[in-house]
Protein backbone atom coordinates (compact mmCIF):
# COMPACT_ATOMS: atom_id res chain seq x y z
CA UNK A 1 0.00 0.00 0.00
CA UNK A 2 1.33 3.18 -0.80
CA UNK A 3 0.67 5.91 1.18
CA UNK A 4 1.01 9.50 0.51
CA UNK A 5 1.46 11.74 3.54
CA UNK A 6 3.56 14.53 1.47
CA UNK A 7 2.74 16.73 -1.53
CA UNK A 8 6.42 17.60 -2.43
CA UNK A 9 8.58 19.01 0.80
CA UNK A 10 5.68 20.23 2.78
CA UNK A 11 4.99 18.66 6.10
CA UNK A 12 1.94 16.73 7.29
CA UNK A 13 -0.26 18.77 9.42
CA UNK A 14 -3.23 16.61 10.48
CA UNK A 15 -3.95 18.30 14.20
CA UNK A 16 -7.85 18.50 13.79
CA UNK A 17 -8.54 15.08 12.45
CA UNK A 18 -6.46 13.50 15.34
CA UNK A 19 -8.43 15.54 17.95
CA UNK A 20 -11.75 14.93 15.88
CA UNK A 21 -10.56 11.14 15.91
CA UNK A 22 -9.79 11.04 19.67
CA UNK A 23 -13.36 12.70 20.70
CA UNK A 24 -14.98 10.46 18.83
CA UNK A 25 -13.45 7.60 21.21
CA UNK A 26 -14.17 9.54 24.11
CA UNK A 27 -10.39 9.54 24.84
CA UNK A 28 -8.23 12.50 26.89
CA UNK A 29 -5.22 13.76 25.79
CA UNK A 30 -3.52 11.73 28.52
CA UNK A 31 -5.42 8.62 27.62
CA UNK A 32 -4.67 8.69 23.77
CA UNK A 33 -1.16 9.68 24.51
CA UNK A 34 -0.44 6.35 26.81
CA UNK A 35 -1.97 4.32 24.22
CA UNK A 36 0.70 5.71 21.43
CA UNK A 37 3.48 5.60 23.90
CA UNK A 38 4.05 9.34 23.58
CA UNK A 39 3.97 12.46 25.90
CA UNK A 40 0.46 14.46 26.56
CA UNK A 41 2.32 17.28 25.94
CA UNK A 42 3.79 15.88 22.34
CA UNK A 43 0.04 15.20 21.92
CA UNK A 44 -0.99 18.00 22.52
CA UNK A 45 1.44 19.54 19.54
CA UNK A 46 0.09 17.53 17.60
CA UNK A 47 -3.26 18.55 17.29
CA UNK A 48 -2.55 22.10 17.75
CA UNK A 49 -0.23 21.67 14.53
CA UNK A 50 2.63 22.68 16.23
CA UNK A 51 4.27 19.32 15.27
CA UNK A 52 3.39 17.48 12.21
CA UNK A 53 2.10 14.02 12.45
CA UNK A 54 4.84 11.65 11.42
CA UNK A 55 4.95 8.29 10.13
CA UNK A 56 5.46 6.24 13.19
CA UNK A 57 3.03 7.95 15.13
CA UNK A 58 0.53 7.23 12.27
CA UNK A 59 0.89 3.58 12.09
CA UNK A 60 0.84 3.63 15.82
CA UNK A 61 -2.73 5.50 15.38
CA UNK A 62 -3.92 2.30 12.90
CA UNK A 63 -2.88 -0.27 14.93
CA UNK A 64 -3.96 1.60 18.87
CA UNK A 65 -7.51 2.53 17.28
CA UNK A 66 -7.94 0.23 14.13
CA UNK A 67 -8.47 3.20 11.66
CA UNK A 68 -7.54 3.10 8.00
CA UNK A 69 -4.20 5.29 7.61
CA UNK A 70 -5.54 6.84 4.18
CA UNK A 71 -7.95 8.42 6.84
CA UNK A 72 -4.94 10.72 7.41
CA UNK A 73 -4.21 10.83 3.36
CA UNK A 74 -4.16 14.32 2.19
CA UNK A 75 -6.01 13.42 -0.96
CA UNK A 76 -9.47 14.44 0.88
CA UNK A 77 -7.72 17.87 1.48
CA UNK A 78 -6.87 18.27 -2.39
CA UNK A 79 -10.55 17.32 -3.46
CA UNK A 80 -12.18 20.19 -0.39
CA UNK A 81 -9.40 22.74 -1.93
CA UNK A 82 -10.50 22.30 -5.21
CA UNK A 83 -14.19 22.49 -4.32
CA UNK A 84 -13.64 25.11 -2.05
CA UNK A 85 -11.72 27.18 -5.21
CA UNK A 86 -14.52 26.65 -7.44
CA UNK A 87 -17.40 27.60 -5.02
CA UNK A 88 -15.14 30.80 -3.63
CA UNK A 89 -13.88 31.69 -6.75
CA UNK A 90 -16.93 34.35 -7.70
CA UNK A 91 -16.89 36.51 -4.22
CA UNK A 92 -16.11 39.97 -4.36
CA UNK A 93 -13.31 39.93 -2.31
CA UNK A 94 -10.96 37.03 -3.49
CA UNK A 95 -10.31 34.42 -1.59
CA UNK A 96 -6.70 33.60 -1.01
CA UNK A 97 -5.45 29.99 -2.43
CA UNK A 98 -3.39 30.08 1.22
CA UNK A 99 -6.68 30.68 3.41
CA UNK A 100 -8.39 27.99 1.44
CA UNK A 101 -5.72 25.36 2.12
CA UNK A 102 -6.28 26.42 5.57
CA UNK A 103 -9.58 25.76 5.68
CA UNK A 104 -9.75 22.23 4.31
CA UNK A 105 -6.93 21.46 6.38
CA UNK A 106 -8.13 22.55 10.04
CA UNK A 107 -11.49 22.86 9.66
CA UNK A 108 -12.81 20.47 6.98
CA UNK A 109 -16.04 19.86 8.65
CA UNK A 110 -16.88 24.06 8.25
CA UNK A 111 -15.49 23.14 4.35
CA UNK A 112 -17.94 20.91 3.86
CA UNK A 113 -20.90 22.92 4.68
CA UNK A 114 -20.02 25.51 3.17
CA UNK A 115 -19.76 23.56 0.13
CA UNK A 116 -23.27 22.04 0.48
CA UNK A 117 -24.58 25.59 1.34
CA UNK A 118 -23.57 26.69 -2.21
CA UNK A 119 -24.80 23.42 -3.59
CA UNK A 120 -28.13 24.03 -1.95
CA UNK A 121 -27.99 27.75 -3.39
CA UNK A 122 -27.07 26.23 -7.22
CA UNK A 123 -30.56 24.25 -6.82
CA UNK A 124 -32.62 26.89 -5.72
CA UNK A 125 -31.30 28.81 -9.01
CA UNK A 126 -31.55 26.13 -11.43
CA UNK A 127 -35.17 25.21 -10.03
CA UNK A 128 -36.03 29.13 -10.53
CA UNK A 129 -34.37 29.39 -13.79
CA UNK A 130 -36.80 26.25 -14.87
CA UNK A 131 -39.77 27.77 -13.14
CA UNK A 132 -38.91 31.02 -15.36
CA UNK A 133 -38.81 28.35 -18.45
CA UNK A 134 -41.94 27.53 -18.10
CA UNK A 135 -43.82 30.73 -17.15
CA UNK A 136 -42.09 32.28 -20.50
CA UNK A 137 -39.68 34.50 -18.55
CA UNK A 138 -36.14 35.34 -18.73
CA UNK A 139 -34.01 35.02 -15.81
CA UNK A 140 -30.88 35.47 -17.98
CA UNK A 141 -29.66 31.97 -17.92
CA UNK A 142 -30.88 28.71 -19.29
CA UNK A 143 -32.91 25.86 -16.97
CA UNK A 144 -30.82 23.03 -15.72
CA UNK A 145 -33.11 21.23 -13.29
CA UNK A 146 -32.80 17.92 -15.29
CA UNK A 147 -29.28 17.23 -14.54
CA UNK A 148 -29.77 17.19 -11.50
CA UNK A 149 -29.90 13.87 -10.82
CA UNK A 150 -26.99 12.97 -12.51
CA UNK A 151 -24.91 15.12 -10.29
CA UNK A 152 -26.35 13.44 -6.90
CA UNK A 153 -25.17 10.01 -9.05
CA UNK A 154 -21.81 11.48 -9.26
CA UNK A 155 -21.33 12.80 -6.05
CA UNK A 156 -22.51 9.19 -4.79
CA UNK A 157 -19.70 6.93 -6.32
CA UNK A 158 -17.02 10.45 -5.82
CA UNK A 159 -17.93 9.90 -1.97
CA UNK A 160 -16.83 6.35 -2.14
CA UNK A 161 -13.45 7.05 -4.24
CA UNK A 162 -15.62 4.90 -7.43
CA UNK A 163 -14.89 2.10 -5.43
CA UNK A 164 -18.44 0.01 -4.10
CA UNK A 165 -16.66 -2.59 -1.84
CA UNK A 166 -19.83 -4.44 -1.25
CA UNK A 167 -20.57 -5.07 -4.74
CA UNK A 168 -16.62 -5.75 -6.03
CA UNK A 169 -16.24 -8.44 -3.13
CA UNK A 170 -19.55 -10.54 -4.27
CA UNK A 171 -18.39 -10.20 -7.81
CA UNK A 172 -15.17 -11.56 -7.37
CA UNK A 173 -16.63 -13.99 -5.08
CA UNK A 174 -19.21 -14.97 -7.87
CA UNK A 175 -17.07 -15.38 -10.11
CA UNK A 176 -14.67 -17.68 -8.55
CA UNK A 177 -18.17 -19.98 -7.30
CA UNK A 178 -19.20 -20.22 -11.04
CA UNK A 179 -15.89 -21.03 -12.30
CA UNK A 180 -15.81 -18.29 -14.90
CA UNK A 181 -12.63 -17.91 -17.25
CA UNK A 182 -11.44 -14.65 -18.20
CA UNK A 183 -11.89 -13.69 -21.72
CA UNK A 184 -14.45 -15.95 -22.47
CA UNK A 185 -17.46 -14.92 -19.15
CA UNK A 186 -19.96 -14.75 -22.14
CA UNK A 187 -20.97 -18.71 -22.15
CA UNK A 188 -20.84 -19.13 -18.57
CA UNK A 189 -22.72 -16.19 -17.55
CA UNK A 190 -25.61 -17.28 -20.26
CA UNK A 191 -25.70 -20.73 -18.99
CA UNK A 192 -26.11 -18.97 -15.32
CA UNK A 193 -29.19 -17.24 -16.34
CA UNK A 194 -30.18 -20.36 -17.82
CA UNK A 195 -30.00 -22.60 -14.88
CA UNK A 196 -30.50 -20.65 -11.89
CA UNK A 197 -32.93 -18.02 -13.16
CA UNK A 198 -34.86 -20.04 -16.50
CA UNK A 199 -33.94 -17.09 -18.35
CA UNK A 200 -33.21 -17.71 -22.31
CA UNK A 201 -30.57 -15.37 -24.12
CA UNK A 202 -31.42 -14.44 -27.77
CA UNK A 203 -28.55 -12.67 -29.42
CA UNK A 204 -30.60 -11.11 -32.49
CA UNK A 205 -32.33 -7.91 -33.54
CA UNK A 206 -34.63 -6.80 -30.41
CA UNK A 207 -38.19 -6.41 -31.41
CA UNK A 208 -40.45 -3.20 -31.39
CA UNK A 209 -36.96 -0.88 -31.84
CA UNK A 210 -39.05 1.11 -34.38
CA UNK A 211 -36.88 2.82 -37.83
CA UNK A 212 -35.14 -1.05 -37.78
CA UNK A 213 -33.30 -3.02 -34.65
CA UNK A 214 -29.86 -1.94 -35.63
CA UNK A 215 -30.90 2.05 -36.06
CA UNK A 216 -30.10 4.76 -34.21
CA UNK A 217 -31.23 4.37 -30.40
CA UNK A 218 -32.42 0.76 -30.81
CA UNK A 219 -31.45 -1.08 -26.89
CA UNK A 220 -28.34 -2.96 -26.30
CA UNK A 221 -30.30 -5.32 -23.81
CA UNK A 222 -34.10 -6.38 -23.76
CA UNK A 223 -35.08 -8.43 -20.66
CA UNK A 224 -39.16 -10.31 -20.95
CA UNK A 225 -39.75 -10.90 -17.47
CA UNK A 226 -42.76 -12.41 -18.08
CA UNK A 227 -41.86 -14.91 -21.04
CA UNK A 228 -38.15 -14.92 -19.08
CA UNK A 229 -35.94 -13.73 -22.73
CA UNK A 230 -33.06 -11.34 -23.02
CA UNK A 231 -32.90 -10.61 -26.07
CA UNK A 232 -29.22 -8.79 -26.75
CA UNK A 233 -28.14 -6.68 -29.67
CA UNK A 234 -26.00 -8.63 -32.65
CA UNK A 235 -23.69 -5.60 -32.69
CA UNK A 236 -22.08 -6.46 -28.95
CA UNK A 237 -19.15 -8.02 -29.48
CA UNK A 238 -18.11 -10.97 -27.12
CA UNK A 239 -16.83 -8.88 -24.54
CA UNK A 240 -20.02 -6.51 -24.66
CA UNK A 241 -22.25 -9.00 -24.76
CA UNK A 242 -20.57 -10.48 -21.28
CA UNK A 243 -20.71 -6.96 -19.56
CA UNK A 244 -24.73 -7.15 -20.76
CA UNK A 245 -25.68 -10.68 -19.24
CA UNK A 246 -23.61 -9.82 -17.00
CA UNK A 247 -25.83 -6.30 -16.00
CA UNK A 248 -28.73 -8.49 -15.88
CA UNK A 249 -27.12 -11.07 -13.23
CA UNK A 250 -26.97 -7.56 -10.86
CA UNK A 251 -30.23 -7.18 -10.68
CA UNK A 252 -30.98 -11.10 -10.11
CA UNK A 253 -28.10 -11.83 -8.28
CA UNK A 254 -27.22 -8.40 -6.00
CA UNK A 255 -30.47 -6.88 -6.21
CA UNK A 256 -30.94 -6.45 -2.58
CA UNK A 257 -27.49 -5.18 -1.98
CA UNK A 258 -28.05 -2.42 -4.81
CA UNK A 259 -31.53 -1.76 -3.83
CA UNK A 260 -29.89 -1.18 -0.08
CA UNK A 261 -26.74 1.28 -1.19
CA UNK A 262 -29.79 3.37 -3.35
CA UNK A 263 -31.84 3.63 -0.71
CA UNK A 264 -29.25 4.77 1.78
CA UNK A 265 -27.76 7.59 -0.07
CA UNK A 266 -30.56 10.05 0.73
CA UNK A 267 -31.47 11.48 -2.69
CA UNK A 268 -34.08 14.07 -2.94
CA UNK A 269 -35.20 12.54 -6.14
CA UNK A 270 -36.73 9.57 -7.52
CA UNK A 271 -34.51 9.82 -10.71
CA UNK A 272 -30.86 9.99 -9.00
CA UNK A 273 -32.35 6.70 -7.18
CA UNK A 274 -33.02 4.93 -10.20
CA UNK A 275 -30.31 6.35 -11.90
CA UNK A 276 -28.07 5.07 -9.16
CA UNK A 277 -29.66 1.46 -8.76
CA UNK A 278 -28.35 1.19 -13.14
CA UNK A 279 -24.92 3.01 -12.21
CA UNK A 280 -24.61 0.04 -9.48
CA UNK A 281 -25.89 -2.53 -11.87
CA UNK A 282 -22.98 -1.56 -14.59
CA UNK A 283 -20.15 -1.46 -11.65
CA UNK A 284 -20.95 -4.89 -10.34
CA UNK A 285 -20.95 -5.91 -13.97
CA UNK A 286 -17.90 -4.54 -14.36
CA UNK A 287 -16.46 -6.41 -11.38
CA UNK A 288 -17.59 -9.97 -12.44
CA UNK A 289 -16.36 -9.33 -15.86
CA UNK A 290 -13.40 -7.94 -14.91
CA UNK A 291 -12.57 -9.78 -11.12
CA UNK A 292 -11.12 -7.63 -8.46
CA UNK A 293 -7.46 -9.54 -7.70
CA UNK A 294 -7.09 -11.24 -11.10
CA UNK A 295 -7.41 -7.65 -13.18
CA UNK A 296 -4.96 -6.35 -10.76
CA UNK A 297 -2.71 -8.43 -11.05
CA UNK A 298 -2.82 -8.34 -14.30
CA UNK A 299 -2.59 -4.65 -14.66
CA UNK A 300 0.65 -4.30 -12.38
CA UNK A 301 2.22 -7.29 -14.64
CA UNK A 302 1.36 -5.47 -17.75
CA UNK A 303 2.27 -2.24 -16.12
CA UNK A 304 -1.36 -0.79 -17.05
CA UNK A 305 -1.10 -1.37 -20.89
CA UNK A 306 -4.88 -0.58 -21.84
CA UNK A 307 -4.71 -2.72 -25.07
CA UNK A 308 -2.91 -5.59 -23.50
CA UNK A 309 -5.26 -6.10 -20.56
CA UNK A 310 -8.24 -5.63 -23.12
CA UNK A 311 -6.91 -8.73 -25.06
CA UNK A 312 -6.55 -10.60 -21.86
CA UNK A 313 -9.52 -9.78 -20.66
CA UNK A 314 -11.76 -9.73 -23.76
CA UNK A 315 -13.38 -6.10 -23.40
CA UNK A 316 -12.25 -2.99 -25.52
CA UNK A 317 -10.39 0.11 -24.34
CA UNK A 318 -13.04 2.05 -22.69
CA UNK A 319 -14.25 -0.94 -20.02
CA UNK A 320 -10.65 -1.62 -19.37
CA UNK A 321 -10.33 2.49 -18.29
CA UNK A 322 -13.39 2.34 -16.69
CA UNK A 323 -12.61 -0.87 -14.23
CA UNK A 324 -9.05 0.91 -13.49
CA UNK A 325 -10.88 3.91 -12.08
CA UNK A 326 -12.27 1.81 -9.51
CA UNK A 327 -8.96 -0.52 -8.26
CA UNK A 328 -8.88 1.05 -4.47
CA UNK A 329 -9.89 -1.63 -2.36
CA UNK A 330 -7.88 -0.86 1.02
CA UNK A 331 -5.55 -4.10 1.24
CA UNK A 332 -4.72 -4.06 -2.85
CA UNK A 333 -4.76 -0.38 -4.12
CA UNK A 334 -3.89 0.02 -7.75
CA UNK A 335 -2.88 3.50 -9.11
CA UNK A 336 -5.95 5.77 -8.21
CA UNK A 337 -7.09 6.96 -11.52
CA UNK A 338 -9.38 9.73 -13.17
CA UNK A 339 -11.90 8.36 -16.15
CA UNK A 340 -13.81 10.68 -18.13
CA UNK A 341 -15.35 10.37 -21.78
CA UNK A 342 -16.03 13.35 -23.42
CA UNK A 343 -17.43 14.17 -27.25
CA UNK A 344 -16.62 16.81 -29.60
CA UNK A 345 -18.59 19.18 -28.07
CA UNK A 346 -17.31 19.18 -24.73
CA UNK A 347 -19.72 17.13 -22.91
CA UNK A 348 -18.70 14.86 -20.08
CA UNK A 349 -20.85 11.79 -20.12
CA UNK A 350 -18.69 9.71 -17.79
CA UNK A 351 -16.61 11.03 -14.57
CA UNK A 352 -15.21 8.89 -12.62
CA UNK A 353 -12.67 9.26 -10.19
CA UNK A 354 -10.39 7.72 -7.47
CA UNK A 355 -8.32 10.32 -6.96
CA UNK A 356 -8.72 13.83 -6.23
CA UNK A 357 -8.76 15.23 -9.56
CA UNK A 358 -11.19 17.89 -10.48
CA UNK A 359 -12.72 19.67 -13.66
CA UNK A 360 -15.30 22.37 -13.12
CA UNK A 361 -19.07 21.87 -12.78
CA UNK A 362 -19.63 25.29 -14.96
CA UNK A 363 -18.51 26.58 -18.92
CA UNK A 364 -16.52 23.18 -19.67
CA UNK A 365 -13.21 22.01 -19.61
CA UNK A 366 -9.78 22.68 -20.90
CA UNK A 367 -8.80 23.22 -24.66
CA UNK A 368 -5.21 22.31 -23.48
CA UNK A 369 -6.10 19.30 -22.33
CA UNK A 370 -4.62 16.15 -24.77
CA UNK A 371 -8.43 14.56 -24.90
CA UNK A 372 -9.72 16.71 -26.91
CA UNK A 373 -6.96 16.09 -29.64
CA UNK A 374 -7.57 12.17 -29.37
CA UNK A 375 -10.08 13.36 -32.02
CA UNK A 376 -7.97 14.64 -34.62
CA UNK A 377 -6.12 11.51 -33.93
CA UNK A 378 -8.23 8.87 -34.09
CA UNK A 379 -7.38 5.12 -32.73
CA UNK A 380 -4.06 6.36 -31.33
CA UNK A 381 -2.97 6.68 -28.10
CA UNK A 382 -2.15 10.11 -26.98
CA UNK A 383 0.03 10.97 -24.02
CA UNK A 384 0.09 14.31 -21.71
CA UNK A 385 1.59 15.97 -18.72
CA UNK A 386 -0.37 18.33 -17.01
CA UNK A 387 0.13 20.95 -14.15
CA UNK A 388 -3.08 22.21 -12.74
CA UNK A 389 -3.19 25.57 -11.52
CA UNK A 390 -2.61 24.40 -8.11
CA UNK A 391 0.89 22.73 -9.18
CA UNK A 392 -0.26 19.68 -9.29
CA UNK A 393 0.81 17.37 -11.92
CA UNK A 394 -0.93 14.31 -13.94
CA UNK A 395 -0.23 11.62 -16.65
CA UNK A 396 -2.87 11.41 -19.15
CA UNK A 397 -3.65 8.66 -21.45
CA UNK A 398 -6.53 9.63 -24.66
CA UNK A 399 -7.81 7.59 -27.15
CA UNK A 400 -10.44 7.92 -29.32
CA UNK A 401 -13.52 4.95 -29.16
CA UNK A 402 -16.13 4.61 -32.04
CA UNK A 403 -19.66 3.07 -31.07
CA UNK A 404 -20.93 1.40 -34.32
CA UNK A 405 -24.86 1.34 -34.11
CA UNK A 406 -25.86 0.07 -37.76
CA UNK A 407 -24.88 0.15 -41.17
CA UNK A 408 -24.86 2.31 -44.26
CA UNK A 409 -25.32 6.14 -43.62
CA UNK A 410 -26.38 6.08 -40.10
CA UNK A 411 -24.20 8.47 -37.92
CA UNK A 412 -21.60 6.57 -35.54
CA UNK A 413 -21.19 7.51 -31.90
CA UNK A 414 -17.90 9.02 -31.35
CA UNK A 415 -16.18 9.84 -28.07
CA UNK A 416 -12.34 10.45 -26.56
CA UNK A 417 -11.35 8.58 -23.60
CA UNK A 418 -9.22 10.25 -20.78
CA UNK A 419 -7.67 8.17 -18.06
CA UNK A 420 -5.18 10.53 -15.36
CA UNK A 421 -3.02 9.77 -12.63
CA UNK A 422 -1.20 11.72 -10.03
CA UNK A 423 2.52 12.28 -10.84
CA UNK A 424 4.03 10.08 -8.71
CA UNK A 425 2.23 7.10 -9.34
CA UNK A 426 3.18 7.63 -13.38
CA UNK A 427 6.55 5.40 -13.39
CA UNK A 428 4.29 2.44 -12.42
CA UNK A 429 2.84 3.21 -16.11
CA UNK A 430 3.76 1.56 -19.36
CA UNK A 431 2.96 4.94 -20.71
CA UNK A 432 5.67 7.08 -18.84
CA UNK A 433 8.28 5.50 -21.47
CA UNK A 434 10.07 8.41 -22.92
CA UNK A 435 8.25 11.42 -21.09
CA UNK A 436 10.24 13.82 -18.68
CA UNK A 437 8.71 12.91 -15.21
CA UNK A 438 11.75 14.70 -13.59
CA UNK A 439 11.79 18.42 -15.65
CA UNK A 440 9.39 20.93 -14.48
CA UNK A 441 8.85 22.63 -17.85
CA UNK A 442 7.29 19.64 -19.39
CA UNK A 443 3.76 19.13 -18.52
CA UNK A 444 1.58 21.57 -20.06
CA UNK A 445 -0.33 24.14 -18.10
CA UNK A 446 -4.11 22.96 -17.93
CA UNK A 447 -7.18 24.23 -15.83
CA UNK A 448 -10.42 23.12 -14.86
CA UNK A 449 -12.25 25.47 -17.22
CA UNK A 450 -11.84 29.50 -17.96
CA UNK A 451 -14.74 30.26 -15.32
CA UNK A 452 -12.77 28.82 -12.81
CA UNK A 453 -9.41 28.92 -14.04
CA UNK A 454 -6.98 31.85 -13.11
CA UNK A 455 -3.71 31.75 -15.66
CA UNK A 456 -4.06 34.97 -16.94
CA UNK A 457 -2.02 34.74 -20.19
CA UNK A 458 -3.56 31.41 -21.55
CA UNK A 459 -3.31 31.16 -25.20
CA UNK A 460 -6.79 29.11 -25.21
CA UNK A 461 -8.55 31.23 -22.57
CA UNK A 462 -12.43 31.94 -24.19
CA UNK A 463 -13.92 34.00 -20.70
CA UNK A 464 -12.44 35.38 -17.88
CA UNK A 465 -12.77 33.94 -14.64
CA UNK A 466 -15.90 34.48 -11.99
CA UNK A 467 -15.36 37.91 -11.27
CA UNK A 468 -12.95 39.13 -13.58
CA UNK A 469 -15.34 40.33 -16.60
CA UNK A 470 -16.40 43.55 -13.93
CA UNK A 471 -12.71 44.34 -13.19
CA UNK A 472 -11.22 47.64 -13.53
CA UNK A 473 -10.51 48.65 -17.25
CA UNK A 474 -6.75 48.26 -17.22
CA UNK A 475 -6.86 44.32 -15.92
CA UNK A 476 -8.73 43.49 -19.20
CA UNK A 477 -6.18 43.56 -21.24
CA UNK A 478 -4.69 40.52 -19.71
CA UNK A 479 -7.68 38.60 -21.43
CA UNK A 480 -7.14 39.46 -25.09
CA UNK A 481 -7.27 36.12 -26.79
CA UNK A 482 -11.27 35.88 -26.08
CA UNK A 483 -12.30 39.45 -26.60
CA UNK A 484 -10.27 40.28 -29.84
CA UNK A 485 -13.06 38.36 -31.95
Amino acid sequence: MVLRMNSGARKTFMGVRLRRLREERGLTQVALARLLEISPSYLNQIEQNQRPLTVPVLLRISAALGVDVQRFSDDDEARLVADLRETLGGMAEPVALAEVRELAANMPAVARALLALDRRWREAEERADALAARLGEDRGAAPFAAPMPYEEVRDFFYARHNHVAELDDLAERLFEAWTLQPGRTADGLAARLAQVHGVRVVRDEPEGAGGGAEGEGAPLRIFDPAARVLRLSPLLEPGQQAFQLATQLAFLEAGEQIDRLAAGAGFRSEQAGALTRIGLANYFAGALVLPYRRFLEAAEGLRYDIDRLGRRFGVGFETVCHRLSTLQRPDARGVPFFFVRVDRAGNISKRQSATDFHFSRVGGTCPLWNVYEAFAQPGRILTQLARMPDGRTYLWIARSVTHGRGGYGEPEKRFAIGLGCDLHHAARLVYAKGLKLDDPEAPTPIGAGCKVCDRPACPQRAFPPVGVATAADENRSRFEPYAAA
